[in-house]
């Protein structure tokens, strides 16, 4: 439109003015110079010999060939907004972690995705995309992951940023393997980006990378943690520094990234739905830390542990898309404040979560919107010992997940989840989803277990079902005689210490997260040096006397000991031949034993005991939940006493400081004839 504009104003001055070349060139810096501010520059492709440059007069993208690695980002002035200087990662990429078939950890071979072949896909004045890919090759089979993957680089005109997302395949002629970890990491300049936003509540001035290195910093109990000795500013001396302390929730984890102030330039990186990423809404990953890196991830095994990897057989057939994210950039004038670059992030995530699903990917696997289906209704609770009536089930997570168990969605990685929440009458609508069979799920807070709706989903391109008015009835046998926690699937509300002041984080002083603080599994020893924790019901304030992990004693170097904790209480009348149930809600559990006796602490055998169970590395990485376990235990009346009672509950395995279990809530129920 502006250069319709030009071309009529210049014909209208050469009939009136003598010297119109002169005009003509005045007008053209005009143009440009319009163009320029208002971001209507063309859009245009460059294909060299060992590089592609994509440049729609906002930023310019500039891609190896045919590998497709990032290697600058020019916007605003700043010629690469990305770091080439590192030892190891520069610029932008994709990568994932795999190991062979079988094995059973979370770490194993690194590859850094390189495509073999590259391919224009889109090329017009509004969209260009482009595509590399790398297909499976069984001359490299033990040194790269055994997938064909096809990375895709969209730009489309007026847009302050790009699109990326990627198709893995696995066929049926591939050998089997774990997927552990799948992402895109931008490494950005270390001498521009030192301001991080993650949140409201959590964003800062951070280190600066070599105040992690020997001599400015000191390693504590594992890599990721340093402790800052002597770093280049001052200030940051005495904190700790942890990528682990800036994780964030799925259903968070919409935008985060960098700041830098001169010139104000804001680099994010948007999520606009979450039905790739695995582990369901609660599933908790890295954002950005301190490099600057800023992380798009796919699946990772996190919080989670070897349930999350994707375990592919010899010849199983799988196909997914990550993405597409979104690489927002913005500035303000010179003068304003450049924090406020958060905000307009945040408007544009808005704004992207809106248009999801995208129209413009160009890849068939990619389902628009008319493609998918739509899922509604109505949940409501019923738990007869609470309220002789149904009640809606208010903030409720209900969401379509592949088939499987009762709660299975949390160890799902291979497939889709759709999520969202009920309103205060307990309705939900859940869009776009794609199509395939499904079950419907959901998690009711303040009660405790899951929901599972028995009859299977077939969302069809298109479909509208609506599944009624659906009931949960949480798990119960009789009445609460006594209950500690609240059913929310976290720790949180138990009491969390200070830290100790040597291991500082400045930024979860006084804040809500206060559990993102390094090393507070060592203060249980601070504070029960001799004895375990003893909680009595009806005395006792479980904000304040319990603690929010039940995790080993150190009692010397690399030795620990398990620890058993007490809840004591009084029944003053029992019902012969009576079954009291005891309900156990676990918020995370890594490497852990939890067995349970009652009123005699040195049983053999336990009434019960979990065996070891979980790897979710909650407590190490500042988290206050992982994996949900649920567990009920009978307890005879013939096993406890009229007056006081004791439930012993002792977690057994004592290897390392990390091994615990995180309580989500603990209620005694009952009794309820065995005949019953």
């Amino acid at each position: 439109m502006l250069h319709i504009i030009f071309l009529m104003f210049y014909g209208f001055v050469r009939c009136f003015v003598k010297q119109p070349a002169a005009i003509y060139i005045i007008l053209s810096l005009w143009l440009l110079r319009l163009d320029k501010m208002s971001g209507n520059g063309d859009l245009e492709l460059r294909i060299h010999e060992h590089h592609i440059v994509i440049d729609n007069g906002i930023l310019k993208l500039t891609l190896s060939k045919p590998g497709g690695l990032i290697r600058a980002i020019r916007y605003n002035g700043i010629d690469n907004l990305l770091e080439l200087r590192n030892e190891e990662l520069n610029g932008g990429f994709y990568d994932l972690n795999w190991s062979e078939e079988g094995a059973n950890k979370t770490r194993g071979q690194f590859d850094v995705i390189q495509g073999k072949h590259f391919s224009v896909v889109v090329e017009n004045e509004n969209q260009v995309e482009l595509s590399f890919t790398r297909p499976w090759d069984p001359s490299v089979q033990g040194k790269q992951s055994p997938l064909s993957i096809d990375r895709r680089f969209v730009m489309l005109r007026d847009h302050p940023g790009f699109y990326s997302y990627a198709i893995f395949e696995h066929a049926e002629d591939f050998p089997g393997f774990n997927l552990n970890t799948a992402r895109i990491a931008f490494m950005l300049r270390k001498d521009k980006f030192h301001y991080m936003a993650v949140a409201d509540n959590r964003q800062r001035y951070m280190p600066r990378p070599e105040d992690r290195l020997p001599g400015r910093g000191q390693n504590l109990s594992y890599p990721e943690a340093v402790l800052l000795v002597d770093p280049v500013e001052p200030e940051f001396k005495g904190e700790v520094d942890d990528k682990y302390q800036y994780t964030l929730e799925n259903k968070d984890n919409k935008v985060h990234g960098w700041i830098c102030f001169d010139p104000p330039v804001g680099f994010w990186q948007i999520t606009p739905s979450n039905e790739f990423r695995n582990g369901g809404p609660f599933k908790q990953d890295l954002t950005s830390h301190v490099n600057p890196t800023t992380l798009a991830i796919f699946g990772t095994s996190h919080y989670a542990g070897v349930d999350l990897l994707l375990k592919f057989k010899d010849g199983e057939v799988w196909k997914k898309v990550f993405g597409p994210v979104f690489i927002y950039l913005n500035s303000v004038p010179e003068g304003e404040d450049p924090i406020s670059l958060w905000n307009d992030a945040k408007e544009q995530m808005k704004k992207e979560v809106e248009a999801w699903p995208y129209d413009f990917p160009a890849s068939e696997d990619f389902p628009k919107s008319h493609q998918r289906g739509e899922v509604r209704g109505k949940l409501l609770v019923y738990d007869r010992y609470i309220n002789e009536d149904k009640v809606p089930a208010r903030a409720a997570y209900v969401g379509v997940a592949p088939q499987g168990d009762t709660g299975s969605w949390q160890r799902e990685s291979k497939r889709y989840q759709f999520w969202t929440t009920t309103d205060e009458k307990g309705y939900f609508s859940i869009p776009n989803i794609r199509a395939g069979d499904y079950n419907l799920y959901a998690w009711v807070p303040k009660f405790i277990g899951d929901y599972k709706y028995e009859v299977a989903l077939n969302i069809t391109p298109g479909s509208f079902i609506d599944v009624g008015e659906l009931t949960f009835e949480p798990l119960r046998d009789g009445p609460t005689l006594w209950e500690i926690g609240i059913p929310n699937r976290t720790a949180a509300e138990f009491y969390v210490p200070d830290p100790n002041p040597m291991y500082i984080n400045k930024l979860y002083v006084n804040h809500p997260d206060r559990f993102r603080q390094y090393g507070l599994w060592e203060r249980y020893a601070d504070l029960y040096p001799d004895k375990d924790l003893v909680y009595t019901v009806g005395v006792s304030d479980y904000t304040k006397d319990w603690f929010y992990a039940q995790v080993t004693r150190k009692i010397g170097d690399n030795e620990y000991t398990g620890t058993t904790w007490q809840i004591k209480f009084s029944i003053d009348w029992l019902i012969e031949g009576g079954i009291y149930k005891l309900r156990l809600a676990l918020a995370s559990v890594h490497n852990s034993n939890l067995q349970v006796r009652v009123n005699d602490a040195s049983a053999n055998p336990p009434l019960f005991s979990t065996g070891e169970i979980g790897g979710d590395n909650a407590i190490a990485r500042h988290g206050i939940r992982g994996i949900y376990w649920l567990f009920s235990v009978d307890i005879p009346a013939v096993q406890l006493i009229p007056g006081e009672n004791t439930i012993y509950l002792t977690q057994t395995k004592s290897e390392s400081p990390f091994q615990g279990i995180m309580y989500d809530y603990i209620r005694l129920e009952g009794p309820y004839h065995i005949d019953s």
